[in-house]
C-alpha cells in the first residue's frame, strides 16, 4: 500500500538566489534610467557632406532670370478700328515700315473728307478775301491821288491868286477862297492817306487771320489723314514680331496694344535676386548667366531701388556672344560675382542657418560612423559657400543636409 510523504521544504539557498536576483533586476533598472538614450540612427546616404578649407573664397549671390530684349518697341492703335487683316505671324522677322495689320473705321474717313472740305472752303475764301482787300486798296489809293491832284491844282491857284493881290488885280475875297479850297483839299487829302494806311493794315490783319484759319484746318487735314494712315499699322523698326494680340473682326480703341517688335541681338539678363543677398550688390559686378546651352559672361548695368515680392531686380548686360536658341523671354540662372576674399577659412552653404550668424552643425567624428554637435559662427555668406569664424578646423567634414529634426540629439549614428 503507498505510503503518504511529506512535502520537501524550500531551502534557506533557494530564498538567497532569488533575493540576489530581484536585487540584480533593481540595480539593472537603476542603470539604465540613468543612462542617456541611444544617439539615433541617419542613413549616410541620404546626407550632404563637406569638408571645411582654408583659402580663396567667391562670394556670389544666384538667382533666376529672362532674357529680355534691350531694344523692345511697343506699337499701340493711333485711332479706334475694326481688324481687317493681319499680314505678318508673331516669329516672323519684319523690315522697318512694314505693314502687320490693316485697320478700318468709317468714321475716320468721314472726318477726314469734312476736314479737307473745310480746308478748301478756308483757302477759297481766303484768296477771296484777298482780292477784295487789293480792289479796295486800290480804289483808295486813286481817292488819294485825285484829291492829290486837286491839291496841287488849289495850291498853283492859291499862289495865283497871292501873286495877283499883290498887283492888286484881284480881290481880297477871290485870294481867301483860294486859300480856303487849297486847305480843304490838303485836310482831305491827310484824311484819305491816313484811311489808305488804315486799310493797309486793317487788310494784313484780316488775311492774317483768315490764313491762320487755312494753316489750322490744313494742320488738321494733315492729321486726319495721319489718322488713316495709322490704320495701316507698320513697324516702325526692323526686328522680330514677338507679339499680335489681335484677332480679325476685333473693335480696338485708341492706345491699345496692337503689336511687340524686338531685336532678338541685344538680349540683356533680367535677374530676381533674394533680398536678403542683395545688400551687397552693386553696378559693374562681373556675372555669368546660364542658358542651358552655355555661359555668358556679363556685368551688372541697374539695380532696383524698390524689392518685389521677395526679389530685387538686377539687369546684367550680356558682354559675351549669345549660344545659338537664345531668344527673348527664356528662362536663365544667373550669378554675380560679389568680391574674392583672401586667405578665409569656408565650407559649401549648409541647408539651414544664415550668413553672420551661430548654428549648431553636425561634425563627422573619426572613423565617419558617429556626428557630433558642434556650435559654430558663420562669417559672410554666398550662394554656394559660407565663411567660418570660429568653431570648425580645416579638414573637419560637417553635414550640410537639413538636421533639424535631430534638434535634440547631441550626437548621431551614420549607417
Amino acid at each position: 500500500m503507498d505510503i503518504p510523504r511529506k512535502p520537501a521544504r524550500k531551502s534557506r539557498k533557494w530564498f538567497a538566489y532569488s533575493g540576489a536576483a530581484i536585487l540584480l533586476l533593481v540595480v539593472v533598472t537603476a542603470a539604465l534610467a540613468r543612462m542617456d538614450p541611444a544617439a539615433p540612427s541617419v542613413d549616410r546616404a541620404t546626407l550632404w557632406t563637406d569638408t571645411v578649407r582654408k583659402g580663396e573664397m567667391m562670394r556670389q549671390v544666384r538667382g533666376p532670370g529672362t532674357l529680355v530684349a534691350e531694344n523692345i518697341r511697343w506699337i499701340s492703335a493711333v485711332t479706334q478700328g475694326r481688324v481687317e487683316r493681319k499680314l505678318v505671324q508673331p516669329g516672323t522677322t519684319v523690315a522697318e515700315g512694314a505693314v502687320l495689320v490693316e485697320l478700318s473705321n468709317p468714321d475716320v474717313e468721314r472726318q477726314a473728307l469734312e476736314a479737307q472740305r473745310q480746308l478748301t472752303a478756308a483757302e477759297a475764301e481766303l484768296t477771296t478775301l484777298r482780292t477784295n482787300l487789293q480792289n479796295q486798296l486800290l480804289t483808295q489809293q486813286g481817292a488819294v491821288a485825285q484829291i492829290q491832284a486837286q491839291f496841287n491844282q488849289a495850291q498853283r491857284q492859291a499862289q495865283s491868286a497871292e501873286a495877283l493881290a499883290r498887283q492888286n488885280m484881284v480881290s481880297s475875297q477871290e485870294l481867301a477862297t483860294a486859300r480856303d479850297n487849297a486847305a480843304d483839299l490838303q485836310t482831305r487829302l491827310n484824311v484819305e492817306r491816313q484811311r489808305l494806311d488804315y486799310m493797309r493794315g486793317s487788310m494784313r490783319q484780316q488775311i492774317a487771320g483768315q490764313e491762320g484759319q487755312v494753316t489750322m484746318l490744313r494742320r488738321l487735314a494733315a492729321f486726319n489723314q495721319t489718322q488713316i494712315a495709322s490704320m495701316q499699322v507698320r513697324s516702325p523698326q526692323a526686328g522680330v514680331l514677338q507679339e499680335l494680340p489681335v484677332e480679325l473682326g476685333q473693335w480696338v480703341n485708341s492706345g491699345a496694344t496692337l503689336a511687340k517688335v524686338v531685336q532678338p541681338g541685344t538680349l540683356k539678363a533680367v535677374l530676381r535676386i533674394p533680398e536678403t543677398q542683395a545688400k551687397d550688390l552693386a553696378v559693374g559686378q562681373p556675372a555669368s548667366i546660364d542658358t542651358r546651352n552655355g555661359v555668358v559672361p556679363g556685368r551688372v548695368t541697374r539695380i532696383d531701388p524698390a524689392a518685389q515680392n521677395g526679389t530685387v531686380t538686377v539687369d546684367v548686360a550680356l558682354t559675351g556672344p549669345l549660344p545659338r536658341g537664345a531668344r527673348p523671354d527664356m528662362s536663365v540662372d544667373g550669378t554675380v560675382d560679389l568680391e574674392r576674399l583672401g586667405d578665409v577659412l569656408h565650407v559649401g552653404r549648409p541647408a539651414y542657418g544664415q550668413a553672420e550668424s551661430t548654428v549648431g552643425m553636425f561634425r563627422l567624428l573619426p572613423g565617419g560612423h558617429e556626428a557630433e554637435r558642434v556650435s559654430v559662427q558663420l562669417g559672410r555668406g554666398s550662394a554656394t559657400a559660407v565663411e567660418i569664424v570660429r568653431g570648425l578646423n580645416p579638414g573637419d567634414v560637417i553635414i550640410l543636409s537639413d538636421m533639424s529634426q535631430y534638434d535634440a540629439a547631441e550626437r548621431v549614428r551614420l549607417k
